[in-house]
Formats: C-alpha cells, sequence, structure tokens
C-alpha cells in the first residue's frame, strides 16, 4: 500500500453522485488553518448516469432502467475513482506546504521558518519572539500598576456604609444609593447607637438594646 500523505488535515468536498458528480479536497496548513483546494475534478460515471435519471424522469420506458444500471457502475466505481483524484490533489499539494522533520506536520510557507528548516511551532522566529516577550513584559508591568492604583482608590471608598441594593419598593437595582434611582424612595440606612455602639436602622427613635433615645 501506498504512503498517505495529509491524512488529517484536508476536507473531501467530493460530490457522490448526480449530474454536478466530482472530486474535490481542501488541504490546509496545521498552524494557521489556510487551505489549498485543489481542481475540481468531474466525475463522468456519476455525472452520465445523472442525467439518465432526469431523461427517465421526462421520457421514462427503457431509459429508467438504463440510468439504474448507470447508477449503479458508478457507485461500484466511486472508490477507486476518488482514490486517483485524490492521490492527483496530493501532488499538487505538496507544492504549497512543507513537512516539519521534527513534528511531521504540514505548514504553509507562511509558516515555515525556511533559515531552519521547519515548522514556526518548532522554531519560532527569534525577532516575533522578541517583540512578544517584549510586550508581554509591558502587560505584566502596567496591570502591577493598575493594581496598586485600584487598592490605592479601593482605601478612599467609604465600605462601613451598609448598601441596600435592591429598592423594596420597586425592584430597581440601586447600585448602593441612599435613595432609589427610579421611584426614589428612601433607602434603608443603618448607623450606630452612641451608648451601646449597637447597629440600628434609619427612623429608629430608641436602640432596641440599650433603650437609649436616639435623635
Amino acid at each position: 500500500m501506498a504512503e498517505m500523505h495529509f491524512s488529517d488535515n484536508f476536507d473531501d468536498l467530493s460530490v457522490r453522485t448526480g449530474a454536478n458528480a466530482g472530486f474535490q479536497f481542501d488541504f490546509f496548513c496545521e498552524r494557521c488553518h489556510d487551505a489549498f483546494r485543489s481542481e475540481f475534478e468531474p466525475y463522468r460515471s456519476a455525472r452520465a448516469s445523472g442525467w439518465l435519471g432526469k431523461a427517465a424522469g421526462v421520457f421514462g420506458g427503457v431509459l429508467g432502467g438504463v440510468s439504474d444500471a448507470a447508477e449503479g457502475m458508478a457507485e461500484a466505481g466511486f472508490g477507486r475513482a476518488r482514490d486517483e483524484a485524490f492521490r492527483a490533489a496530493v501532488q499538487s499539494a505538496k507544492q504549497h506546504f512543507h513537512r516539519c522533520a521534527r513534528c511531521s506536520n504540514y505548514f504553509c510557507d507562511r509558516c515555515w521558518n525556511t533559515d531552519k528548516g521547519l515548522c514556526l511551532n518548532c522554531a519560532p522566529d527569534a525577532e516575533a519572539e522578541i517583540e512578544a516577550a517584549r510586550t508581554e513584559g509591558e502587560v505584566a508591568a502596567a496591570r502591577e500598576q493598575a493594581t496598586e492604583e485600584g487598592r490605592r482608590r479601593g482605601q478612599q471608598k467609604e465600605v462601613k456604609r451598609p448598601r441596600q441594593l435592591v429598592c423594596p419598593e420597586c425592584g430597581a437595582e440601586t447600585k448602593g444609593a441612599k435613595f432609589c434611582p427610579e421611584c426614589g424612595a428612601r433607602l434603608a440606612q443603618k448607623s450606630a447607637c452612641p451608648g451601646c455602639g449597637h447597629e440600628v436602622s434609619a427612623g429608629v427613635k430608641f436602640c432596641p438594646e440599650c433603650g437609649q433615645k436616639l435623635g
């Protein structure tokens, strides 16, 4: 059995039956997935049976039997014809791809390191890697600065005041506001009793913990 090339990086676009029957294949680069499409090769046996089938639909009679026989012959010969067409397509595709000696995958010119004779996965371009590493360093440093700035801003926020995030009157989202942005209702706010420090809701006249008068 002959060696099979491009065994896992192609799509078979062939049409098996009918007046448009034929063979065509997409071979794609295993890094960027750009594809080379082989020229369409008609499958003449299936095309002939397709046209006979159309004619039989119009005229009937003996043409129906001839059409069935031709279709059977076309089906029987499809596998061999497809293999021959695939071999020819592979020969065309080889002109557009390189096979990496390290990973054995196929790559287009754009993903091939000509100086090293390997794909860019196995032998990355040094200049591109330097630039990518520089960018990664800039992003990492900027992220650290942004994190510190976020901490500084967070330290300035008032965090002890409780927030009522949903308005009990209309159900709107309040985002921590003191009044509902939808209906204007005053949202529940709590404060501390000056006597015992117990947390009490706004509008309460006496502390429920120690009884001290509030307000």
